[in-house]
C-alpha cells in the first residue's frame, strides 16, 4: 500500500470576516487560487501532475457555488484537465478534505493531490445557504427534540464540566497571547502566502489581538442567555461571548500531498505524513463534544497515548471546546494549543481544518517534535481526528 506523505503546507492571513476586512475586497475563488499558485511554486513541481483538487467549504453558495476548487485551479492557471472537488463536514471540512487525499494515496488513486479549503465569511455568509428554512426535518426533531444553535449548545457543554465564565476568559486571553507570541517570532511567516488585494498586499494575520486581558473580555455581554432559551434550559449561568468564542473569518489553506514513492521520484522532501485519522458522531444536542471520543478512537487506532503527542490543536469554536476536552483527556496546558487558535486566528470554516493542520505541522517541524493531534467540533455532533508525525 503507497504511503501518503505531506510536502507542504501554506495558508492565507487571516482576515475579519465582515465589510472592511482585510481579504473582504477578494473573490473567494482568488483567494484560494493564490494559495494553489504558491503551493505548486514552492514545491516545484508541475499542476499539470495534480491529480485532484479536494477543497473543504461550508457556505457553497453565492460566489462559493461553483465547486470552488475547480474555478481556483482555472484562476491559477492549472491544466483544464485537473480536477476538483467540494467537500462539506462543516468545521470539519478542510481536515476531512485531507483525510480524503490521504486516502485517495493510500488506495492508489492519486499519485498527487492538493487538499485544503475556503471560506470567505465577508462575502458569503454564515448560514444564509440555509435562509429561513428547517434543514432538521420533522424526524429528527421528533427523536431529539428542536436542536439549538452552537453557541447554545457551547453554554451545554460550558454547563455540563461546570466551567466558569473567568475560566472561559482566561483561555481565551491566552489563546491571544499565545498566537501574538508566535507571530512576533516569526513562527507564522513559511506557513503564511502573502495576499493581494484590489488596496495593497496582506501578509500578517488581521484577527490576533495583542494585549487582550481576561479582565477585558470580562466586560463582555453574554449572548445567548436569550428569554426564550432560559426558560426552555432553566438556570443556566449563560456565559459565552463574543470575545470567548471563535471570530468570523476569511481565509484559505492548502496542503500539498504525495506517495512517498513520487516525493522521492521528484526529488521533494516531505515535512509530514498522515499516521492515523477518524471521524465520529456525539449527541447532536450538546454538539461539541464528539471530538473526545474522536481523540481517544484516533489514539486506538494509532496505537498511541496522549503521552506520545508533542502537540494537540483543539478547534476553538469556542473556549468551552477545548476546556471540557483537556478536562477528559488530562492534557497539560502547554502542549494544548500552543500558538494560539480560532479564537485569536479565525475560523473560516472550510477552511478552518486544513489551517490547523498548516499550523500544527509547521509548529512540529519549528520545536522538534514528532507526533501531533489535530481534531474539530462540528455541527451536528461529529468530529474529525486526525494525527501527524513529522518528518522533518
Amino acid at each position: 500500500m503507497p504511503r501518503a506523505v505531506i510536502v507542504d503546507a501554506i495558508r492565507t492571513p487571516m482576515g475579519k470576516g465582515k465589510a472592511g476586512g482585510a481579504l473582504a475586497d477578494v473573490h473567494p475563488v482568488d483567494l484560494l487560487a493564490q494559495v494553489l499558485t504558491a503551493l505548486v511554486e514552492r514545491s516545484d513541481i508541475d499542476p499539470g501532475t495534480v491529480d485532484d483538487i479536494l477543497i473543504g467549504c461550508v457556505g457553497q453558495n453565492l460566489e462559493q457555488s461553483a465547486t470552488p476548487g475547480r474555478q481556483a485551479a482555472l484562476a491559477a492557471g492549472f491544466p483544464v484537465h485537473v480536477p476538483a472537488s467540494t467537500i462539506e463536514r462543516k468545521c470539519g471540512s478542510g481536515q476531512q478534505a485531507v483525510d480524503f487525499a490521504v486516502q485517495g494515496v493510500m488506495a492508489g488513486a492519486y499519485d498527487i493531490v492538493i487538499a485544503g479549503g475556503v471560506e470567505s465569511m465577508s462575502r458569503v455568509p454564515m448560514g444564509s445557504a440555509r435562509g429561513d428554512t428547517d434543514p432538521f426535518g420533522p424526524a429528527v426533531t421528533a427523536r431529539f427534540g428542536p436542536l439549538v444553535s452552537q453557541g447554545v449548545a457551547a453554554e451545554l457543554v460550558a454547563d455540563k464540566w461546570k466551567i466558569d465564565r473567568a475560566s472561559l476568559d482566561r483561555y481565551s486571553a491566552r489563546s491571544h497571547e499565545r498566537a501574538a507570541a508566535a507571530a512576533a517570532r516569526g513562527a507564522f511567516a513559511d506557513q503564511i502566502v502573502p495576499i493581494t488585494t484590489p488596496t495593497g498586499v496582506v501578509d500578517a494575520d488581521e484577527s490576533i489581538r495583542p494585549g487582550t486581558t481576561a479582565e477585558k473580555l470580562g466586560g463582555l455581554r453574554a449572548v445567548f442567555g436569550t428569554d426564550a432559551n432560559r426558560e426552555r434550559f432553566g438556570d443556566i449561568d449563560w456565559k459565552v461571548t463574543a470575545g470567548n468564542s471563535s471570530q468570523i473569518t476569511d481565509g484559505a489553506s492548502a496542503l500539498l500531498i504525495m506517495s512517498e514513492d513520487k516525493a522521492t521520484a521528484l526529488g521533494v522532501t516531505p515535512r509530514a505524513r498522515i499516521v492515523a485519522s477518524a471521524v465520529l458522531g456525539d449527541d447532536p444536542m450538546m454538539m461539541l463534544t464528539a471530538p473526545i471520543p474522536a481523540t481517544r478512537k484516533v489514539l486506538g487506532k494509532a496505537g498511541l497515548t496522549v503521552d506520545d503527542i508533542a502537540t494537540f490543536e483543539v478547534n476553538e469554536a469556542f473556549a468551552s471546546v477545548p476546556l471540557a476536552w483537556q478536562h477528559e483527556l488530562g492534557v497539560a496546558d502547554d502542549v494544548l494549543n500552543p500558538v494560539g487558535g480560532a479564537i485569536a486566528l479565525g475560523h473560516p470554516l472550510g477552511a478552518s481544518g486544513a489551517r490547523i493542520m498548516t499550523t500544527m505541522i509547521h509548529h512540529l517541524v519549528g520545536t522538534g517534535g514528532r507526533y501531533g493531534l489535530q481534531t474539530m467540533c462540528e455541527a451536528g455532533g461529529m468530529a474529525n481526528a486526525t494525527i501527524v508525525e513529522s518528518l522533518a
